[in-house]
């Protein structure tokens, strides 16, 4: 959640800081705010509501100064107001702050009782309180903010800046995602790398526990003791012009067109066709420990939840190993029964989501062998799994999530191939004709793309409904819940995903003939087909409206709807991908026609790093 910016160079802070959180206003926008450093002077700009209205302020007033750092918030304690935006100030120290602050009442008290007055509802507020005291205390600015995190318990990613040392900012983390940015007389710290891309692509990574001093000259990096570390650079490989919309209206409308070349740049160097066979960079799994392996958990949120789903079936069908799919904000709360030599694959669109980083930690801590299946290099679920497969689908900006999802669908394929072949439950013929279909998946998308026009001629019969179900059978259920979670959080419809079985057992209660009904219909895998008909005539003969997602020339299930969005014939465990696109649109368009902030839902953020 959030997002956070530093600076220290030669240039005006102020607008690099707001140019830096421009990138970053998808991880929150309820406010924002900088704090801007000239020589000793701090002045601080806050304000309520989207970037722009702190854009108009900076522009009005002018902070001047060479160094500041700025936030983005997405609200977690307190309301939406300027007094709780970030930065927050006590006596000339200002931070900002990314996590939560679990002991913040029992601090606030004690501080109170010190004489503090504290102007916010926030717990974030703490840190400049807690910073300030240890400063007058005699302590130089990073041993001030080491001292100040001992007493906190929770979660940080930390910046501040005081004008009693001006020519530095000073950075820490505690399961919150932070990375510095490398150029020549200028050094940034951000809580993600597309606030940096206007101004460097050589970033560092940090470590819990880390804590970094900026200054123009360079960046110095010390451990919890204090002691000096080094870590890694990267090059990341991402340029600004990824993260822009091209021309689209919306960053969503961008990333569900960009899914054929996210999905190819997912498959590209991995699929061994000759060898019937999957290469995975970091593949460290003995053939011994897959073929003895009892099961693999999948842990996940939201959206990665549901490609969790679909995973399942792809891995059980080809490897014949038990999954269990596992909602990772629940799954270390259960005391889980997981083993030595289990396989806990982690899903993450950011890599720091931070309940399915802790379900993680959870099943290595009980034996267990990890593997992350994300975007992002250099997120801590990969600096933490035993080894790491990208979806390489590039920067996903738009906070309901698109590309993430189909290439998540097709790296656990990957996936599923690669364990089939090792358990020995996939010849290699057979892989290779599993490999030949998700070779053709990313032309597959693009023929899909093509049904637009038609989508939003039904998106606007349909953009006054108050309520939505959609039912899909077999693998399809996770593409029914993916197209039911897409239209709630961008459109504010209700909306509700079932297993067509399911249906009978209660949601067919709830319709009538204004019910839109959204029936996941490919005739792959034959044993649901006919099943699935059968849900889609009991909703006809309740007076729902049909809306069937169906394979060219089904002509039988076309006849049963009052409207139909046709997609390629596939396989079974292709199908949830292709399936996957016309809900996307058909999301996408209801909510611009209901004239919604399609890209900044509201109360969402892009990365969840708070439980």
């Amino acid at each position: 959640m959030c997002g956070i910016v530093g600076y220290v160079g030669d240039k005006q802070a102020a607008g690099v800081l707001v140019g830096g959180l421009k990138r970053l206003e998808y991880r929150g926008y309820d406010s924002a705010g900088v704090a801007v450093l000239d020589g000793t002077q701090l002045t601080v700009i806050r304000a309520t509501g989207k970037l722009r209205n702190l854009e108009g302020k900076v522009a009005t007033e002018q902070p001047k100064g060479t160094a500041g750092i700025g936030h983005t918030r997405w609200a977690t304690h307190g309301r939406p107001s300027d007094e709780n935006a970030h930065p927050h100030t006590f006596e000339g120290v200002s931070v900002v702050h990314n996590g939560i602050i679990e002991n913040h009442l029992a601090l606030k008290a004690e501080l109170k009782g010190r004489g503090h007055v504290f102007s916010s509802e926030t717990d974030s507020e703490v840190f400049a309180h807690l910073i300030r005291d240890e400063l007058k205390a005699g302590k130089t600015l990073p041993d001030a903010v080491r001292a100040a995190t001992k007493l906190v318990k929770g979660t940080y990613a930390l910046v501040v800046v005081t004008g009693s040392e001006p020519n530095h900012i000073v950075c820490t983390r505690e399961s919150q995602p932070m990375v510095l940015g490398l150029s020549e007389g200028q050094n940034f710290v951000a809580s993600d790398v597309p606030a940096l891309l206007d101004h460097t692509r050589d970033v560092i990574f940090m470590e819990d526990g880390d804590l970094g001093v900026v200054s123009k000259q360079g960046i110095a990096l010390f451990n919890r003791a204090g002691a000096p570390v080094t870590r890694k650079t990267t090059r990341i490989d991402w340029t600004p012009g990824m993260a822009e919309k091209g021309g689209h209206k919306h960053f969503m409308h961008k990333e569900i067109i960009e899914q054929p070349r996210a999905i190819a740049d997912t498959l590209r160097g991995r699929i061994l066709r000759s060898e019937g066979d999957v290469h995975f960079d970091g593949w460290n799994l003995t053939d011994a420990q897959v073929k003895s392996m009892e099961r693999v958990w999948i842990l996940a949120c939201g959206t990665s939840f549901h490609s969790g789903l679909a995973g399942k079936w792809m891995i059980e069908s080809l490897a014949r190993i038990p999954v269990e799919v596992e909602l990772a904000s629940e799954f270390r709360y259960r005391d889980p029964i997981v083993q030595k030599g289990q396989l806990a694959v982690a899903i993450s669109q950011s890599g720091e989501t931070l309940d399915t980083l802790a379900a993680m930690r959870e099943a290595k801590t009980r034996g267990a062998t990890t593997m992350t299946l994300c975007n992002v290099i250099g997120s801590a679920m990969t600096r933490e799994a035993d080894f790491t497969a990208l979806t390489n689908a590039g920067p996903e900006i738009g906070v309901a999530s698109t590309k993430a999802f189909t290439t998540q669908l097709a790296g656990l394929y990957l996936l599923a191939i690669k364990l089939g072949r090792v358990k020995g439950t996939l010849s290699a013929k057979e892989a290779q004709a599993h490999l030949e279909k998700l070779s053709e998946v990313p032309k597959l998308v693009e023929h899909v793309l093509k049904t637009e026009t038609k989508v939003k001629e039904i998106a606007r019969t349909y953009l006054h409904a108050q309520d939505f179900l959609f039912l899909g059978r077999g693998p399809m259920q996770s593409v029914a819940l993916e197209g039911a979670l897409k239209l709630k959080e961008i459109s504010y419809i209700h909306a509700e995903g079932y297993a067509g079985g399911e249906m009978k057992h209660g949601p067919i209660a709830l319709i009538d003939e204004k019910m839109p009904v959204v029936v996941v219909a490919p005739s792959e895998p034959h044993v649901h087909y006919e099943k699935i008909i059968g849900n889609i005539e009991e909703v006809r003969a309740r007076g729902g409206q049909v809306i069937a997602i169906v394979e060219e020339g089904d002509e039988h299930a076309k006849s049963l709807a009052n409207h139909f969005i046709e997609i390629p014939k596939s396989s079974a465990l292709v199908a949830p991908i292709i399936a996957t696109v016309p809900l996307q649109l058909l999301a996408y368009h209801i909510a611009d026609l209901r004239g919604t902030d399609v890209d900044q839902p509201r109360n969402l953020a892009k990365s969840v790093t708070v439980e």
